[in-house]
C-alpha cells in the first residue's frame, strides 16, 4: 500500500473539521443539520482503484466471509483461512486460551496466528483479518493493564485535551497486544441514570459529548497506519442514551430533529476527527413528531444508510453490536438480510458465524440481499483496512509499542491525573478536606479495598465481576493507597464499622460503592427507587456505626451514575463523587490528604456531568439536589443544611425521563 494514505487522511481531517462543526450545529427547527462537505477523509484514488479490483476478483463466499465477525472463543485461526473471515473480536472476558492472566505475548501470538491464517487463503489478493476489542477505559481485558476512570469521570473532568492523551495511551496499550481496533468511544447522551451503561457516557450535555467524541477519536486514531494508532468506533448509533425509563436496549421516544440535536452531537465530533467505524445501537426509535415506529436500529435503513452514510457522508464501516441483528423482527442470530440491507457492513455474530455465512450466501443468490450491497460492505471494510495500515504487516510482528505501556510509570501517572480531575466535591463542611497527615485514620466500607468495585464493569470481565483485587497487579485500592501515603500503622480498616471505636481516630474515610455491572445487569429497573442505600443498605449501616461520634467523616462514593444519597451526605462532613476511578487509588489520596507542609496538594476541579437527583424517583426538571456543572472547591465556604430524605425508599409511580 502507498504510504501516502495516512497523510491524505490527516489532511482531509484538518480540512473537514471546521466545515463539519459549522454545518452540524444543533438545529433550531424541525430540520436535521445539512450534510457536511467535503467528506472527512480525502479519498486516495489509487487505493480506491485497488479496492475495486480486489472486490471484482472475489467470489461470493469470500465476500460474505469478509463481512463476518466471530468471537475468538468460537473460531480457530485455520477457520479464518478456510472461511475468508474478515474480522474477529474478543468480547468482555475473552482471552487467549481462555486464560484471564494471559500475558501480552499470549495476545501477540494469537493475533499473529489469526493474521497469518488470513494471509494464507486461496484468494487472488490476500486480505488481512482485523481484530476489534472493547478497550473502553484502557485495554481493560488484559491482565495487569492500567485502567483509567470510566467515561463519566472524564465528563466531570471537563478536559478534552486530557481525554486525547488518554486515547493515545489506550491506543498504545491495544497495539502492544497486536490489536488494531478499539470499540470506543461511547457517545451516548444519557437522560436517565437508571440505565446500566450510564458510566459509559461522558455527560448529559450534548456539547461536552461532542467535544469528547472528537478528542477521543483523535487520541485513539492518531496518524492512522502508524504503529501506535488504532481504529476508533463511534457507538452506539444513535440515541442509546435516551431510552424510556433508561431501559437497556430499549425505546428512544423523541423527534428525529431532537435525535440529532441531542444524541447526534458526539457523532459530529467523532466524524470531524475522521472516525473510521460506527457501531449500531441495540435500541429502538419512535418518532414522536410523526408517530412512526421505526423499531430496532439494526434494521433502520433510513438512519444507517440514509442519514449516516449518505447525508453525513460517512465512508467507513458500520458494525453491528453483539448478536444485534437477531433483534430485528423476522431475524435470528445467524440470519438477517434486513440488517445487511439496512446498511450493516460487518455483522458481529460471535458464535453462529458459520450458519450466518451459509444463510447470507443463500440470501444473495436468492436476491434477498443485492450483490451491490455486499460489494459496498466489502469495499468499506477494505477501505478501513487500507487506511489503518493492515496491508503493511502483521500487527503482532511489525513495529508496535513496547509492552511496558500497559502499566508504565508514565501511564499510571496519567491515570492518576485523570482520577484527580474527575472527583467532584459535593460537601466539605468546616473544611474537613484535605485531611491532615497526622493521627490515625479509620477506613470503612467493602469498596475501600476492592478493585472490582473501584474499576466497575468492563474490567477484565464483561460485568467486572468474577474477579478479585489480586487480579489487578500494579494497582492501588483506596486503602492500599492511604497506607502507602501514611504508613500501614496509621491506617486501620473495617469492612462494616462493627466493633471499632471511632473516637480513637483523627478522621474516618467511608467508601460507599455499587457492585460492578455493565449493560443489561446494571439497570435500576423501574419502578425501583434510585436511592443508593435502597440497593446497598450495608453502606448506610456501616456509616451509621461510625458517624456522629465527634470525629470527622469523609465519604467517597464509587458509582457508575448519579444516585440519590442524601442519607449518606447528611451523615458525612465531606462527600466526594468518585465515580469509577480505575486502578490508580493514589489519585484518590492526592485529593483526600494534605501535603507534607500541611496545605492542599491539589484542588477539586471536577464538576457534575449529570444532574444529581435528590429523591428516590425522577421527575421532569427535578427534584435535583445538585445540578449539572455543580462542584465545590476547597476554598468554597459552605455549611450544607440537612438534606431532605424520605423515611423509607419508595417504588416510583412514574419517571418522566
Amino acid at each position: 500500500m502507498a504510504s501516502s494514505t495516512p497523510l491524505a487522511l490527516r489532511a482531509g481531517i484538518v480540512a473537514f473539521s471546521a466545515a463539519l462543526l459549522a454545518s452540524c450545529a444543533v438545529p433550531s427547527g424541525g430540520a436535521n443539520p445539512p450534510p457536511p462537505s467535503p467528506p472527512p477523509v480525502a479519498a486516495d484514488f489509487g487505493v480506491e482503484a485497488r479496492i475495486r479490483a480486489i472486490v471484482a476478483g472475489m467470489t461470493l463466499e469470500q465476500k460474505v466471509g469478509q463481512i463476518t465477525q466471530p468471537d475468538i472463543r468460537s473460531i480457530k485461526p485455520d477457520e479464518v483461512r478456510q472461511y475468508y473471515i474478515g474480522s474477529i473480536l474478543n468480547g468482555g472476558g475473552a482471552w487467549p486460551d481462555n486464560n484471564k492472566k494471559a500475558s501480552v505475548n499470549d495476545w501477540l501470538k494469537l493475533s499473529d496466528a489469526y493474521y497469518r491464517a488470513s494471509m494464507a487463503t486461496d484468494m487472488a489478493v490476500k486480505i488481512p483479518v482485523i481484530w476489534g476489542t472493547d478497550a473502553v477505559h484502557g485495554h481493560n481485558n488484559v491482565f495487569g493493564a492500567t485502567l483509567f476512570p470510566h467515561n463519566i469521570g472524564f465528563g466531570a473532568a471537563r478536559d478534552p485535551a486530557l481525554l486525547e492523551r488518554i486515547g493515545r495511551a489506550t491506543a498504545a496499550q491495544v497495539r502492544a497486544t497486536g490489536i488494531t481496533w478499539a470499540f470506543a468511544p461511547t457517545l451516548a447522551v444519557v437522560q436517565n441514570p437508571r440505565w446500566g451503561r450510564t458510566y459509559e457516557s461522558y455527560s448529559a450535555d450534548p456539547a461536552l459529548v461532542r467535544s469528547y467524541g472528537e478528542a477521543m477519536t483523535r487520541g485513539l486514531q492518531g496518524r492512522l497506519g502508524s504503529p501506535d494508532s488504532v481504529l476508533a468506533t463511534a457507538k452506539h448509533w444513535i440515541g442509546d442514551g435516551g431510552t424510556f425509563h433508561g431501559v437497556d436496549q430499549g425505546e428512544t421516544r423523541t423527534t428525529e430533529a431532537d435525535l440529532f440535536a441531542r444524541h447526534g452531537q458526539g457523532y459530529y465530533g467523532a466524524l470531524a476527527a475522521g472516525v473510521q467505524t460506527v457501531m449500531v445501537s441495540y435500541s429502538s426509535f419512535t418518532d414522536t413528531a410523526t408517530g412512526k415506529v421505526w423499531g430496532k436500529m439494526h434494521g433502520n435503513q433510513h438512519l444507517i444508510s440514509g442519514e449516516l452514510k449518505q447525508r453525513l457522508r460517512f465512508d467507513g464501516l458500520v458494525v453491528s453490536d453483539w448478536n444485534g441483528i437477531e433483534q430485528v423482527p423476522g431475524c435470528r442470530k445467524d440470519h438477517c438480510p434486513q440488517a445487511i440491507n439496512a446498511g450493516i457492513d460487518l455483522a458481529m455474530v460471535p458464535d453462529d458465524w458459520k450458519a450466518f455465512i451459509a444463510n447470507t450466501v443463500a440470501d444473495v443468490r436468492a436476491g434477498r440481499i443485492p450483490m451491490q450491497r455486499i460489494d459496498d460492505a466489502v469495499t468499506r471494510i477494505l477501505r478501513v483496512k487500507f487506511r489503518s495500515g493492515l496491508f503493511e504487516a502483521s500487527p503482532a510482528t511489525g513495529p508496535r509499542p513496547d509492552p511496558s505501556v500497559m502499566n508504565s510509570d508514565a501511564v499510571r501517572e496519567l491515570s492518576r491525573e485523570a482520577v484527580r480531575k474527575s472527583l467532584v466535591l459535593l460537601k466539605n463542611d468546616r473544611n474537613v478536606l484535605p485531611l491532615k497527615r497526622t493521627g490515625r485514620i479509620l477506613v470503612v466500607g467493602k469498596g475501600a479495598d476492592s478493585l472490582p468495585m473501584q474499576a466497575g464493569g468492563w474490567s477484565l470481565t464483561w460485568q467486572g465481576d468474577n474477579t478479585v483485587t489480586a487480579d489487578y497487579p500494579n494497582a492501588d485500592t483506596l486503602l492500599s493507597a492511604l497506607r502507602k501515603e501514611l504508613g500501614r500503622a496509621n491506617v486501620d480498616y473495617s469492612v462494616d464499622g462493627r466493633g471499632v471505636n471511632p473516637r480513637r481516630y483523627s478522621a474516618i474515610v467511608m467508601v460507599a460503592a455499587e457492585k460492578p455491572y455493565a449493560e443489561m445487569k446494571g439497570d435500576i429497573v423501574f419502578p425501583a427507587p434510585l436511592r443508593h442505600s435502597a440497593r446497598h443498605p450495608a453502606d448506610l449501616a456501616a456509616l451509621n456505626r461510625v458517624s456522629g461520634k465527634g470525629v470527622p467523616v469523609v465519604t467517597m462514593l464509587f458509582s457508575g451514575r448519579p444516585v440519590p444519597a442524601n442519607d449518606l451526605i447528611n451523615r458525612s462532613d465531606a462527600f466526594v463523587a468518585a465515580w469509577l476511578p480505575g486502578t490508580e487509588g493514589l489519585g484518590l489520596t492526592d485529593m483526600l490528604l494534605a501535603g507534607r507542609a500541611g496545605g492542599p496538594r491539589f484542588d477539586f476541579t471536577g464538576r457534575l456531568p449529570f444532574d444529581w437527583p435528590a429523591a428516590d424517583c425522577l421527575a421532569a426538571n427535578g427534584p435535583f439536589q445538585f445540578r449539572l456543572g455543580f462542584g465545590l472547591t476547597l476554598g468554597t465556604k459552605t455549611k450544607t443544611p440537612r438534606l431532605p430524605v424520605a423515611r423509607q425508599p419508595v417504588a416510583c409511580p412514574a419517571d418522566s425521563l
